[in-house]
């Protein structure tokens, strides 16, 4: 087995593709500066506005609120481009998968993407919308890498003990890059997300297991690339 890489991959641009506004900065939020702190240009397609959470309630709609502090946190992230789009947020799944792989497809070519940026196979939590997102990717652009934020299974497996969750988690021989991390950032980036941030104790337990490190796996490894029939060729690392 090869060891695992502890250098963030080369990328001139990078799309990270999420379902709801605070996915980039609960859970990417660090990788993403890593990027961005490596001199990629970083952006972000988000399928929904987040309006089907049960945190944050307030007199104006959810999903107006969710989008004003998604772009706030972009900024914080140094995220050049935001495409925040309007799919019903908990029923992705139920969307085609052609339709939602075409909104990629578009995000990718625009933004000239060499890298996508996804939530682990699983959705880390579970979510049938965050699995749907990193479908949708990888059917979006098949030429492109894509990497995954991964947990490790030791981590999900104490959120899920002491808070009955389900999160997904790998063990380390899954993963392929292991990156230190600093959280400055990406904790200014979680303040921005006030309304699903503020009584959220899964989200510091989470941090809090995780330290300094975060796990990544390929999904789709830069080796990948098509032969005239439209296969792969995996790589040999």
């Amino acid at each position: 087995m090869s060891a695992v890489a502890t250098v963030v991959p080369s990328a001139t641009s990078v799309l990270a593709v999420c379902a709801h506004p605070d996915d980039e900065s609960f859970g990417l939020g660090a990788v993403l500066t890593r990027f961005a702190d490596a001199g990629a240009t970083v952006s972000m397609l988000c399928f929904t506005h987040g309006e089907a959470s049960t945190l944050g309630r307030s007199d104006r709609p959810l999903g107006e609120v969710r989008r004003e502090e998604l772009t706030a946190a972009a900024v914080v992230l140094g995220v050049s481009r935001v495409d925040l789009l309007d799919y019903p947020d908990g029923g992705l799944a139920e969307v085609p998968l052609e339709r939602l792989a075409t909104e990629v497809a578009a995000a990718a070519r625009e933004v000239d993407a060499d890298l996508l940026v996804v939530f682990d196979e699983g959705g880390i939590t579970g979510h049938p919308d965050h699995v749907r997102a990193t479908e949708a990717a990888l059917e979006g652009a098949p030429l492109a890498p894509v990497i995954a934020w991964s947990l490790p299974r030791e981590v999900a497996d104490e959120l899920n003990a002491e808070f009955s969750a389900g999160f997904v988690g790998r063990d380390a021989r899954g993963v392929d890059l292991r990156l230190d991390v600093d959280r400055t950032v990406q904790r200014r980036a979680i303040a921005c997300h006030a309304s699903q941030a503020n009584d959220n104790p899964v989200l510091r337990r989470r941090l809090e297991l995780l330290g300094d490190a975060e796990s990544l796996v390929w999904l789709r490894h830069p080796a990948e690339r098509p032969r005239a029939g439209g296969s792969a060729v995996a790589p040999t690392t």
